[in-house]
């Protein structure tokens, strides 16, 4: 497919006004996308993440139809408190999309939106608040067309999610979701997210996520920015060559359900995010002392009790605890005991595998 499929026919249905909400979920990368491509938020290596459950934005659209149509128009809410701050971010969303949504100058819209966990807590926003968005515009087209998509639903909503936040079009579907072209997935693309087609073992079903908020500032460093330092990195090539060959390994540890060759991938997976992001210019250390302090219990408690708990990272401090679910009871303890001295006012979030987006 090509960019060019998702524009849209001529729409056949006129519509004044009315709204939508949808739930839609954060992800985390087992394998990471680090690096795009210098337009269009086109990756320069494949990843793979687990949807979440919990940990979700849910955004009501209402939309009425305005006389000039020259300008787009919006109004942005967060937990029932106005937002102009987030206004260029969804403006250049909408510049982005007007191609493939053309109804956007019509309508002035209301973007009410509030997230399950604390917008302060280091929990990236981004994919869930994008993808919800995606989703309530989708379904003003949908109306449009007279329900005549001429391609998959999802599929649009997530190309479209994937040019206001690149890992926004992971959070659709679930449990498993595949972003960028990869031979070894068929239909994968560069372009959107597809759900996962191959085997996974029972040892992956319900797999759990306890987060750590180690620091809930703000970010040290933008995605857009870290992204953009791949180019002219160093070891940029090697890394993408990585993550191919990770994400060709990990299609056989799903299926497998080796849980050991689980663990040395995605924690590789994680360091190797970080080492990318110290080795850059300017460069970046994102962890902080209790990151490390985690890292390093948690490696311990698996090496004294054979327990197959492991951790991950997104480009930030807080640590996501990836374990089975037959596994919850005795690692939940762990945190309990040895983990929550390191987070930011002894706050985590427990979640687990989740499989995507709701229209509410």
């Amino acid at each position: 497919m090509t960019e060019t499929d998702f524009i849209p026919k001529p729409y056949s249905k006129h519509i004044e006004s009315g709204d939508f909400t949808w739930s839609s979920p954060s992800n985390i990368a087992l394998v990471k996308y680090w690096g795009g491509k210098k337009q269009d938020q086109i990756p320069e290596n494949p990843s793979i993440s687990f949807t979440l459950d919990y940990c979700k934005t849910t955004t009501k659209l209402s939309f009425s139809e305005k006389e000039n149509k020259e300008n787009f128009s919006f109004d942005v809410f967060l937990d029932n408190e106005k937002k102009d701050d987030f206004k260029p971010k969804i403006e250049t969303f909408f510049k982005r999309v007007e191609r493939y949504l053309p109804f956007l100058k019509n309508y002035h819209f209301k973007i009410e939106t509030s997230n399950s966990f604390p917008h302060s807590s280091g929990i990236a926003s981004s994919a869930s608040g994008m993808s919800a968005l995606a989703l309530c515009l989708m379904s003003i087209e949908k109306v449009l067309v007279n329900d005549d998509l001429k391609i998959n639903f999802i599929q649009k909503a997530s190309f479209l999610a994937r040019l206001g936040s690149g890992s926004a079009c992971r959070s659709l579907e679930g449990d498993l979701v595949v972003w960028g072209e990869h031979e070894d997935v068929v239909g994968s693309s560069d372009l959107f997210g597809v759900k996962y087609p191959f085997e996974v073992h029972e040892n992956f079903k319900n797999y759990q996520d306890t987060i750590l908020l180690v620091d809930k500032g703000e970010k040290q460093v933008s995605s857009t920015v870290g992204h953009n330092l791949m180019h002219g990195h160093p070891f940029a090539q090697q890394r993408f060559e990585q993550a191919n060959k990770n994400l060709k390994d990990i299609k056989n540890i799903l299926k497998s359900g080796d849980l050991d060759a689980f663990i040395g991938l995605v924690e590789s997976e994680a360091l190797t995010l970080h080492a990318m992001m110290m080795t850059s210019m300017p460069y970046f250390i994102l962890m902080k002392p209790n990151t490390l302090q985690i890292i390093n219990k948690i490696w311990a408690f698996r090496e004294s009790t054979g327990s197959k708990v492991c951790f991950t990272l997104d480009a930030g401090a807080n640590v996501h605890v990836l374990y089975p679910e037959n596994e919850a009871e005795s690692v939940l303890k762990f945190i309990k005991s040895e983990l929550v001295t390191f987070c930011q006012k002894g706050e985590y979030i427990i979640d687990k595998i989740g499989f995507g987006a709701k229209l509410l």
